[in-house]
């Protein structure tokens, strides 16, 4: 029987993918991993996702499915040294499986040191993240990698794995436990299935009765003098970034600068707060206030240089700007069109009166026949086509009602006339 020093979510860990809560699109009938182990050959791959949604337990589970020699490394506690003796043990087994995880905090030589084994097949790397690798992992080890994205665990599947916790883990199902409500305790956990397990059996065992009912009142009081609800160990804090860039979308400074404080005080890393600021800039302002993305990435490149304490005071800044600025999301929502046509038409030819013509022979094929140079014409404006013909005339950018944008929109009238709809 398992021990009560064992924690529950621990004890509660999916050996199986049929016992994987979430995450259907990879481990479902048809997903990818589901197919990788059914055949029998694993990929180098990389889980990015919040934390507590299953990248570790999905990597124990492909190793111990195929019987393969399997390692975990931390990315907090190992380095080179770890990685090169891992990488002579798989030498005599190249099936060996290697599973580093938060490898966003491994830094580039150590990144580098993973290459050469990776490429060669010597292991099969498996990493888990909750930054962007696109970000946070070397392109060159990146590219030898698939990524897979794990999702956030809904509120039916988190309500689901407590009862399923309380129905079946071997100490909590002797006793009577009832939950009245469920607001806190996933407020708290913040979609973390392991914070969620843990905070369910340190209520269960602050109570200490045969007989409990767990309400939102019970949780919060035990939560605020058991635990620290905001988690210090650098991990992403959901509620807390969500709050914080809905404050600034909803231009409230004050409160985005109260959330600014509480990622602060609870050891948030400097780098993922500036990084948001830089991608609210552009996806919230946008050319409602070209300067924010200046300000945000100046702001980036400041505080990594800074560091705290006096970083606080640049993001202070920056933080307060954003928020009080006009707002667009007008190039945002541009690109997800665009991205949309592209993915529904493909590659669309080039029109041949757009192509460039550096040999005799594309010039005798007509490239760049008929092209009008904006330069020459009044107002360095000529009208042409420049969308291939399937999509002539299809607006992507919408110019947001503020001060910048109108002024935008009154210079596209004027070039296109109704062309656009401007």
């Amino acid at each position: 029987m398992l021990g009560k020093n064992i924690p529950l979510a621990e004890r509660l860990r999916p050996t199986s993918l049929d016992t994987i809560i979430g995450q259907t699109h990879l481990v479902g009938n048809g997903g990818v991993i589901r197919k990788m182990i059914e055949a029998g050959t694993v990929a180098s791959m990389i889980f990015w996702g919040p934390p507590g949604v299953g990248k570790t337990t999905m990597a124990n589970i492909i190793a111990s499915s195929i019987k393969v020699p399997f390692f975990i490394l931390s990315a907090i506690s190992a380095g080179v040294k770890e990685v090169r003796e891992v990488i002579d043990k798989a030498k005599g087994n190249h099936r060996t499986i290697l599973f580093i995880d938060e490898i966003h905090r491994f830094s580039k030589s150590q990144q580098d040191a993973l290459l050469g084994a990776v490429e060669k097949g010597i292991i099969t790397l498996i990493g888990a993240t909750t930054e962007n690798p696109s970000f946070e992992i070397n392109q060159a080890l990146l590219s030898r990698c698939q990524v897979y994205k794990l999702k956030a665990l809904s509120k039916e599947e988190l309500i689901g794995l407590v009862e399923h916790a309380l129905m079946h883990d071997v100490l909590l199902k002797g006793k009577e436990i009832t939950m009245t409500e469920y607001s806190a305790i996933l407020n708290i956990s913040g979609g973390d299935a392991r914070k969620l397990l843990n905070l369910l059996e340190l209520v269960v065992e602050s109570v200490g009765a045969q007989k409990i009912e767990i309400t939102d009142a019970l949780v919060m009081d035990i939560a605020q003098r058991k635990v620290a609800i905001y988690d210090k160990k650098g991990e992403m804090h959901y509620d807390i970034i969500s709050a914080f860039i809905k404050s600034m979308r909803g231009s409230d400074p004050n409160a985005a600068i109260y959330w600014l404080a509480r990622m602060i005080e609870g050891g948030e890393d400097v780098a993922f707060i500036a990084r948001r600021l830089v991608i609210f800039a552009s996806e919230d302002i946008g050319n409602a206030n070209p300067t924010a993305i200046v300000m945000a990435t100046n702001c980036f490149q400041a505080v990594n240089i800074i560091g705290y304490p006096e970083a606080r005071i640049i993001l202070a800044q920056c933080v307060t700007y954003l928020a009080s600025s006009a707002k667009s999301n007008s190039s945002y929502e541009a690109i997800n069109q665009a991205m949309s046509l592209v993915r529904k038409y493909g590659d669309l030819p080039v029109p041949i009166h757009l192509r460039n013509a550096p040999t005799k022979l594309m010039k005798e094929e007509g490239y760049g026949k008929g092209y009008l140079y904006a330069h020459d014409y009044e107002m360095n404006f000529v009208k042409q086509e420049y969308m291939p013909d399937e999509l002539k005339e299809n607006k992507l950018y919408e110019p947001g009602h503020n001060q910048r944008e109108n002024e935008l929109r009154q210079r596209l009238k004027k070039c296109w006339g109704d062309k656009y709809g401007y």
